[in-house]
């Protein structure tokens, strides 16, 4: 696990180290920011699990398509 911004994110992608993604989705919306993925980056998940709290917050964990 490695919390940092969309930097280290893309690094980690660039040498296939992620085999999972835990998304958390806020019910804010901003209008702008960084993008978390390059249109490049294309990926193939599959939806694992989903959790809605009290205050609105869903988090989406996928997992890559192509492993267990």
């Amino acid at each position: 696990m490695s919390l940092g911004g969309v930097e280290i994110a893309a690094a980690f992608r660039r040498h296939d180290l992620i085999d999972e993604y835990l998304l958390y989705v806020h019910p804010v919306v901003i209008g702008r920011g960084r993008a978390l993925f390059n249109a490049a980056d294309r990926i193939q998940l599959r939806l694992a699990e989903t959790r809605t709290f009290g205050n609105g917050v869903v988090l989406l964990h996928y997992r890559r398509h192509d492993r267990r």
